[in-house]
């Protein structure tokens, strides 16, 4: 059963990230931002949102540490 909601969750992960994706994508085009700015913001986000959870978590459980 552990093994189907991990295969779950990542089919969810990944179907996701790509809706977010390629809707950021679209509304940034349609505001007229060149598509290097708008590769350069989703690699920034990508690179830097796993670092922001897990220092928000450590927040959350008190060992800023």
């Amino acid at each position: 059963m552990s093994v189907v909601a991990v295969v779950a969750g990542l089919v969810l992960l990944v179907a996701g990230a790509e809706a977010l994706v390629c809707g950021a994508s679209k509304l940034a085009a349609a505001l007229g931002i060149s598509p290097l700015v708008i590769g350069l913001t989703v690699v920034a986000f990508g690179t830097s949102t796993p670092e922001l959870a897990v220092g928000a978590q450590a927040a959350l459980d008190g060992q800023s540490d």
